[in-house]
């Protein structure tokens, strides 16, 4: 929400209590006493400010509003802080339960009950009486507090799916770059190793001619054997291994970063887990770049320790600096230029972290960022384990100050009682309704079992505790946690469902089948009812049974039959709306979730076809100059020519670094990139590592070095959408060749089994007969054949 918004909620509530006190007793002609009004001004200020700035210090307003309320309760007349008592104590419930972690919001829904009803019991003693408004206030409270955590988790989720589109977007720029740059780096290697080392042979060599003429030979072998290593390294610079590059990973650079200031007479301890390439390795090492350099500027010889940690939801990095020994002197203490704290924060801020840095207990100093994990999930601080305790024994005390006086002054007058009352039998009803809810999202079956099963006993103990209120109110409270369960699109087993059919198109035989999310696959031979609705009619039949009973427990001059069928009109509706609502949010999010993957593989394909783009320019520049040339200096060394040989070495190393030149120019038309191929795989996997999800891709031997054009297209594209088809598990690639068939197996892509997946699978194999294996949670396989390949194809292929 807005500030506005902050704002104008504790004003509308201060306006709902005016009118209900002292705005209804005034209706009624009697007049407030002036010594009450200015206790409820001096409730209601102080909570209306709270309120106010509940975002800031959620836990401290409901401390304040809670306290306020309850001291005004005593004094004040029936219902004169009735609005802030409940609806201002849930609303700082539920911004406790949205902005911090769960562990506290748990710990205040439990408080608070607790201090409240220790508070009655100050100020009334132990009553008989039915008590219903103990499960009422019990059960506005768990309202709020489950509001406020299906909001938390709402906002986490949406604020992780951004992170994970940031971090592609930041991806998509940045692939292109670094394949430049490694075919840059790889192109420099072989001219600055190979063909330097040719020219400078063939050179001296001529010169020493006359006087060694043995070094001729020598000069004209290795001009050969150079020529063929030149070739053969430029023939991977063209096609690299689709599996991980032969670079530095992240973690082996921090590992160097760390041994460069070990040779610096800076003792460093590290601790590094394997981190993916990208933003994340990109800032982790920056952060420890930095830090390691503040150490050795301002505190040289001081013991450090690197430690960074990569797990699901969050990577640590910590970099922690004893104090200087004694009598080291800072030489470069005055050589910063006061913008490295600034550049960390930045650094860790880009990633999607956080960032902090302070002095040690000892004397030194720590770097600690919190950076996101493998599910690109917004970082939450750690907690300390004293903090939790102190929260624990600050709500003990809260819960019990309130019985202090009843128990030292008043504890003769408090009349006691063995008689169970039904409030106290509704509270017991409410918390297993409320622990029913907590196991919904873990065992949805047991959790509506459990929650159908306690409907029944509402009537039971409305007769065991002699409840005397209305008789529909509490089958109403019992249906609420039902249709709450029901709302929760998860549980209500909300189905993503096709068609059972087999098609046959082409020699291609698919096989799509009926698949339930939460719940088992049902095959039948007609129609099964979506689990939404049978779970419906289940629940419209438990709750009005037991709306029946209570009704006819209390007693009616209605007949029987006519109760049962307002009773299942009753129920219908509200548990018709619940499960609607849970199938319309099922669908909102589940588009969302379809545009998100929509994004995220639309940008993953054009960092891909920009990178390979990048490739092919620079392919085509080795193939046209560089590697000519190395071939007719290889002919030429064969030959025996040394002359002719030095000189096709030198037009060889002048093209390669005319081609370094052209590389740095990035001249590339958006309209004349090429479709990739499975030679450009390893950038498919590059990407997907780098936006957060782990890709292998496995090629054997066994795959011929020239494919069919449509084979070799079509086999990436059916890994392209394997891996778009969304999912964080880690994702292997399989490619090999049988024969005369060309086979791709994926395996950790369960969402390829999705019928609108299978679909695009199939358009795209169909025109080449090929096969289309999935299970319900296997591997996913596809069949290729291989046709003979022809020129032009192949020409079309190379361009």
């Amino acid at each position: 929400m807005k500030r506005t918004d902050d704002r104008l909620i504790p004003v509308l509530l201060i306006c709902v209590q005016a009118l209900v006190w002292p705005g209804a007793a005034l209706a009624r002609g009697t007049v407030p006493s002036a010594s009450d009004l200015l206790v409820a001004a001096l409730v209601a200020g102080p909570v209306t400010a709270a309120l106010a700035l509940r975002r800031t210090r959620p836990v401290t307003t409901l401390v304040l509003v809670a306290v306020a309320c309850g001291l005004g309760a005593g004094p004040l007349p029936t219902g004169a802080v009735a609005v802030f008592g409940t609806a201002g104590v849930a609303l700082a419930l539920f911004t406790v339960a949205s902005e911090r972690d769960t562990f506290t919001a748990v710990l205040c829904v439990v408080t608070l009950p607790f201090w409240q009803l220790a508070q009655d019991v100050t100020l009334h003693g132990l009553r008989d009486g039915d008590g219903l408004g103990v499960a009422l206030t019990a059960l506005l409270y768990l309202a709020a507090c489950g509001s406020g955590l299906l909001a938390r988790r709402v906002r986490r989720a949406r604020q992780t799916a951004e992170q994970a589109l940031r971090r592609a977007e930041a991806e998509r720029h940045r692939l292109p770059a670094a394949e430049r740059r490694r075919m840059e780096r790889e192109l420099h290697d072989v001219s600055a190793h190979h063909l330097t080392a040719v020219v400078v042979t063939a050179g001296a060599a001529l010169g020493l001619r006359e006087r060694r003429p043995e070094l001729a030979q020598e000069a004209l072998r290795f001009a050969a054997e150079t020529g063929r290593e030149v070739t053969r390294a430029l023939g991977a610079v063209r096609a690299p291994t689709p599996s991980r590059e032969e670079l530095p990973t992240p973690q082996e650079r921090l590992q160097a970063l760390v041994a460069g200031f070990r040779r610096l007479d800076q003792p460093v301890d590290c601790e590094i887990d394997p981190l993916p390439d990208g933003v994340l390795a990109d800032a982790a090492y920056g952060i420890v770049r930095e830090a390691l350099t503040n150490v050795a500027r301002h505190a040289p010889g001081a013991r450090t320790t690197v430690l960074c940690r990569y797990g699901d939801t969050r990577t640590d990095v910590v970099v922690t600096s004893a104090a200087p020994p004694a009598g080291a002197t800072a030489h470069a203490a005055g050589l910063g230029g006061g913008r490295g704290q600034g550049f960390l924060r930045s650094r860790a801020r880009e990633a999607g972290g956080t960032l902090s840095t302070g002095p040690t207990a000892d004397g030194g100093w720590e770097v600690r960022a919190a950076l996101p994990g493998r599910s690109a999930a917004p970082v939450e601080g750690s907690v300390p384990r004293g903090y939790r305790l102190a929260q624990v024994v600050a709500a003990l005390g809260l819960s019990l100050q309130p019985l202090l006086p009843a128990l030292v002054i008043r504890a003769d007058s408090a009349s006691y009682t063995s008689h169970i009352t039904a409030g106290a039998l509704f509270a017991l009803l409410a918390a297993a309704q409320a622990v029913a809810l907590l196991w919904l999202r873990r065992t949805r079956r047991l959790a509506l079992a459990a929650l159908l099963a306690l409907a029944p006993l509402w009537p039971v103990a409305m007769a065991l505790g002699a409840y005397t209120g209305p008789a529909l109110l509490p089958p109403a409270l019992s249906m609420l946690a039902t249709c709450a369960a029901l709302a929760d699109r998860r549980a209500t087993g909300q189905s993503v469902r096709t068609v059972s059919a087999t098609r046959r198109a082409d020699g291609v035989s698919l096989r799509l089948s009926r698949h339930f999310e939460g719940a088992d696959r049902i095959r039948q031979r007609y129609p099964a009812v979506p689990p939404p609705v049978a779970l419906g009619g289940v629940a419209v039949a438990v709750h009005a049974a037991a709306l029946t009973a209570a009704v006819l427990d209390r007693g009616t001059s209605l007949p029987g039959w006519v109760v049962g069928a307002a009773a299942v009109a009753g129920t219908a509706l509200p548990v018709a709306a619940a499960v609607g609502a849970g199938v319309l949010r099922g669908r909102r999010e589940a588009a969302a979730r379809g545009a998100r993957e929509e994004r995220l593989a639309a940008w993953t394909e054009e960092a891909v076809r920009e990178a390979w783009a990048e490739r092919r320019r620079i392919a085509g520049g080795l193939e046209t100059t560089v590697l000519s040339r190395t071939a007719d200096m290889v002919a030429e060394a064969e030959a025996g020519r040394l002359d002719t040989t030095a000189d096709r070495a030198r037009e060889a190393l002048a093209a390669m670094r005319a081609l370094l030149d052209t590389v740095r120019e990035n001249e590339t038309a958006p309209e004349l990139r090429p479709q990739p191929t499975l030679q450009a795989l390893d950038l498919l996997a590059a990407q997907s590592r780098a936006t957060g999800r782990e890709v292998e891709i496995r090629l054997t031997d066994r795959i011929p070095d020239r494919l069919p054009t449509a084979v070799d297209l079509t086999a990436y594209h059916a890994a392209e959408t394997l891996l778009a088809a969304g999912g964080t598990e880690p994702a292997l690639l399989e490619i090999d060749a049988d024969g005369d068939t060309l086979t791709l197996t994926a395996t950790g892509v369960p969402l390829g089994a999705r019928p609108a997946v299978r679909e695009r699978l199939t358009a795209r194999i169909a025109a080449l007969g090929g096969t289309l294996t999935t299970g319900a949670s296997g591997p996913v396989g596809l069949r290729l054949p291989l046709a003979p390949v022809a020129e032009q194809g192949d020409e079309k292929r190379e361009r």
